[in-house]
Parts: C-alpha cells; sequence; structure tokens
C-alpha cells in the first residue's frame, strides 16, 4: 500500500480516555452489583487502570485468526504491540515501496476493541531488509528519515507511542554497530527522534532495549543518552524497558531506583516486552520464582508515578517466542499453551491490586502457608559482609498478614566483634516496612550461633503472591571478616530457590524449615 493511497485513520483512543473508561467500568459494576465476584473479576488492565497505569500485551498477525486467543486479547489488555508486523523488513521490504497492510491489521483490532497501541519499531539494527545494509554511507541517514517519516505519517493518531530506537547499546554500554551508527555515529539516534515528531508531534517517543531494568553499565549508557539528548532539546519522552527476564539470572539489580532516576529527568517509562523464561522441564521453585519476579515487575511500576504501563510479550506460552531463541527454555508468559491461566497471572493479579487472587493456589478456607526462597547475594564467603537474598512465597488459600511474619537466617560469628549492623538494601514492599537484627542462638549449634531476624511492619501477602527480593545485608561493628562455608541458611546458589535452612514463623509458629 503506498503512502499517498493509504486510508485515513481515526484519533486513537488516548492514555487518559481509556483509564478513564476502565474505571467507569469498575463503577458500573460496583453500583450494579456490588464488588466484582469471582466470576466478574476486573481485567488486568481495568486493574492497572485503577493504578493509573495500561497493562497491555504484544501479539502479532498469525495469531489473530485463533479465536479463543483474540478473545482474551481483546477482552483482559488495554494496549497493544505488533511484534514484527511495523518492522522495517515488513513495512519497506524494498526501498520506497511501503506495505502496511500487516500493521494495520493490528491497529483495526486495537480500535475495535478501545486499546492503545505501541508502535515497534522504526529503527533496529535486526530485521532489516537487504537494501539497507547494501546502501553507501552518505544515502543512509535519508534513506532512514524516508522510513520514518513515511510510517509514523501513516499511523499518525493511530499510534500512541513509537519505539523509535530499538536495541542501540551492547552489554557493556558501547554502541552497538549497525549501518545507522556506521553512517551517522550516535548522532542517528537524534535525527531519528527527530524525524518521528515531525511526522507524528502527537505520539510518545521512545529508546527501547533488553538489560535496561536494573542498575548497570548498559543502563547507565541509557541514562547518559538520556541526559544528553534532553540537553540538546532532542524529542524524547520515555524509555522502555524491555525486561525480557529469566529465572536462572536473577531479578534486575534496584529496578524501581532506575527507573526513578529516568523519571527525574522527567521521562516516562515503560516496561515494554515482559516475559519471564525457565530452564525447562518446570518445576515448583521455578513457577514460584517467575511468579515473584512478574509481582516485582509491577510493585517497581507501581510505585514510580511515571511508569505508565506494562506489556507483556504475547500473554500465552502457546505464541511466545522463547523456545526457538533459546533452545530448552520455555514457559514465559501469563498463560499456558492451552490459554489457562498460570500461578503468574494471580501474582500479577494480586499485585495490582486484585482482591480475588485470580487463581487457584490453594482450597478456599486453607490456612495462609508460607515458604522461604534464598540465594547468595555475596560472591565471597570470607570476606566482611554476609548478603542473603530472601523471598517469601505464600502457597495457601487466604493472605497472610506480614506483622506476623518473621523470618530467620542463621550463621556463625567467627571471631571478632559481637555485635552487628544491619541493612535492607532494597525491597519491593519498601525497606521502611522491613525490620531486621541480629541475636545470638538461644542454644548454639555449629554453623548457627547467630541469626538474622526479618520481620514487616505491615501490609499482607495474598494467595499466590511474593514479596519479591528482600536484599540484606550485615556485618560486624569492626569489619571483621566471615567464613560463611560451613553457616548453617548459607548456599552459594545465586537463583532462587527453596531454602529449608529459613525458618519462617507465623504468630511465632514455625511454618516453614528446619531450626539447627
Amino acid at each position: 500500500m503506498s503512502l499517498v493511497n493509504r486510508r485515513r485513520r481515526s484519533r486513537a483512543v488516548g492514555l487518559p480516555a481509556l483509564l478513564a473508561g476502565a474505571l467507569a467500568l469498575a463503577l458500573a459494576t460496583t453500583l450494579a452489583g456490588g464488588p466484582a465476584t469471582a466470576a466478574q473479576q476486573s481485567t488486568l488492565h481495568e486493574l492497572a487502570a485503577a493504578q493509573g497505569k495500561y497493562f497491555g500485551s504484544a501479539t502479532d498477525n498469525p495469531e489473530l485468526p485463533d479465536a479463543a486467543y483474540a478473545a482474551t486479547l481483546g477482552s483482559e489488555f488495554g494496549q497493544i504491540t505488533p511484534g514484527n508486523s511495523m518492522k522495517w523488513d515488513t513495512t519497506e521490504p524494498a526501498r520506497g515501496q511501503f506495505n502496511f497492510a500487516k500493521g494495520d491489521v493490528i491497529t483495526d483490532f486495537a480500535q475495535q476493541h478501545g486499546q492503545i497501541v505501541r508502535g515497534h519499531t522504526l529503527v533496529w539494527h535486526s530485521q532489516l531488509p537487504g537494501w539497507v545494509g547494501a546502501l553507501p554511507s552518505d544515502q543512509v541517514e535519508t534513506a532512514m528519515t524516508d522510513h520514518i517519516t513515511a510510517e509514523a505519517t501513516h499511523y499518525r493518531g493511530a499510534v500512541a507511542a513509537w519505539d523509535v530506537v530499538n536495541e542501540m547499546f551492547n552489554e557493556d554500554g558501547t554502541y552497538r554497530t549497525s549501518p545507522f551508527y556506521t553512517a551517522m555515529g550516535k548522532d542517528y539516534i537524534a535525527t531519528a527522534l527527530r524525524a518521528a515528531h515531525a511526522a507524528d508531534p502527537d505520539a510518545k517517543l521512545y529508546l527501547n532495549d533488553y538489560n535496561v531494568e536494573g542498575l548497570g553499565a548498559k543502563s547507565d549508557a541509557m541514562y547518559a543518552l538520556a541526559k544528553e539528548l534532553l540537553a540538546d532539546g532532542v524529542p524524547l519522552d520515555g524509555i522502555g524497558m524491555q525486561a525480557h527476564l529469566a529465572v536462572q539470572y536473577g531479578f534486575p539489580y534496584r529496578m524501581q531506583a532506575n527507573m526513578e532516576r529516568f523519571a527525574a529527568l522527567g521521562l516516562d517509562v515503560a516496561v515494554t516486552e515482559l516475559d519471564v523464561r525457565m530452564q525447562l522441564p518446570a518445576d515448583a521453585t521455578k513457577v514460584a520464582s517467575q511468579s515473584s519476579y512478574y509481582a516485582q515487575v509491577v510493585d517497581a511500576c507501581l510505585a514510580v508515578r511515571r511508569c505508565v504501563g506494562i506489556t507483556v510479550w504475547d500473554y500465552t506460552d502457546k505464541y511466545s517466542w522463547v523456545p526457538d531463541t533459546f533452545p530448552g527454555e520455555g514457559a514465559a508468559n501469563l498463560y499456558d499453551e492451552n490459554l489457562q491461566p498460570k500461578p503468574a497471572l494471580a501474582s500479577v493479579r494480586a499485585a495490582l491490586g486484585a482482591e480475588d487472587g485470580g487463581g487457584d493456589p490453594g482450597e478456599p478456607g486453607e490456612p495462609g502457608t508460607l515458604k522461604a526462597l534464598y540465594r547468595s547475594s555475596d560472591s565471597s564467603a570470607t570476606d566482611n559482609q554476609i548478603k542473603p537474598g530472601l523471598q517469601l512465597v505464600n502457597t495457601g488459600g487466604t493472605a497472610v498478614a506480614l506483622s506476623d511474619v518473621t523470618v530467620r537466617y542463621w550463621f556463625s560469628s567467627e571471631s571478632g566483634a559481637a555485635t552487628y549492623r544491619t541493612w535492607c538494601d532494597w525491597s519491593p514492599l519498601g525497606c521502611g516496612t522491613v525490620t531486621h537484627r541480629v541475636a545470638a542462638a538461644g542454644t548454639p549449634a555449629a554453623g548457627a550461633d547467630h541469626y538474622l531476624e526479618v520481620g514487616f511492619g505491615s501490609g499482607s501477602l495474598a494467595p499466590g503472591a511474593s514479596t519479591g527480593e528482600i536484599q540484606l545485608r550485615l556485618n560486624k561493628t569492626d569489619w571483621s571478616n566471615f567464613d560463611e562455608s560451613d553457616d548453617y541458611s548459607h548456599s552459594t546458589g545465586t537463583t532462587y530457590s527453596d531454602a529449608d535452612r529459613i525458618a519462617v514463623y507465623v504468630g511465632g509458629e514455625l511454618v516453614w524449615g528446619v531450626e539447627p
């Protein structure tokens, strides 16, 4: 379809209108019959809209003829990102010959279901038609701006936000080589943003990348670039954090703090491609970690006012990209291959404030049951700090008041000072509500003459939900060394797993773990 002959489109539903619509629906439900029952539970998007956010899903053209899939996509989510149909190899396979038919199917679906659309993506080193890489360097800028102008103009009013430039950094924070970087250096990014703004002044413009969710070299590079662009007056509205996570690699370091520093620049933040994969086969520990990761992402976004929403990278394992890209891994999404909800969905719903739990983690009336997951956050077992990472997961059928919960992690004091300092370095619950102290064991045992006791000032843990990662640290007041290798509760694992040598108590009663 040529740019000249493209169809006119009605204005897309904006985010404020979409959120207002969801809130109105929730109010109407309340007026008609009181709070939503299990049969009338709020959708993910309605729950997010009540918090001032959106909740969306990626999709692609081959999935839409699947009627059951499309029904959930159209009803549960308030935002859509096309996985492939707006990429360069689809929209401009030959120079100057544009075809927007596949993308139009996605925007039409969104308009029919009152959803907003994130355009993905105008400039990317991958999925480029061969002719782009074959261009002489002095023609690349013109080709890039022509492409951006044509596509952003075509979708003006139908796309609320664009991933203008995608994946511009290497893992160490250096710029990724691409035809655009080779021809123009890093200035191609500012040029692309300016061209997109000129074509659609109303669309929100984002830079999007993976492994920029937590603090680190790559997110530092993104932060420095964003500051520079804003100082130069380049139109930039937000940062997209893809969030393709994996339970075997640990949760991104200080994700909320990372979001907050971009927000402090006056930028929006969006979680744009969330999934949480695992090495197959799945087991209870991996599923619990996955549920926790999903909940922690939601918690981080809810805690940052300028985090506008979350998009999962398709909602079902049936159409996941993971197995083809990471052999031996999968089960990354909120619904399984039969479009049935997984425990991760219940965790997301609970994190968004649902009262129904959204799943079936236990029989009705079953007492709340907690278990502890642990990973070592310290690469050395013989330095002067102990740094356990802890998570609690409610495996029962009713909520648990966290003010009733204490956790004990046992260690040996070695020589040196007998007094300690303790810290909570990060928690999605807020470290202000996490209490921590070191106490001497009443009956010392091998590797367990002291314990770190953790408690909570407030809050509750819904069925199937997790506290998220609680990063803790302790040292002796003289900073003398420990030897953790023989500590009762210590292990060398760096990914979360069930920890039966960490004790959890509810109301003073042991509900998880084996005391030394």
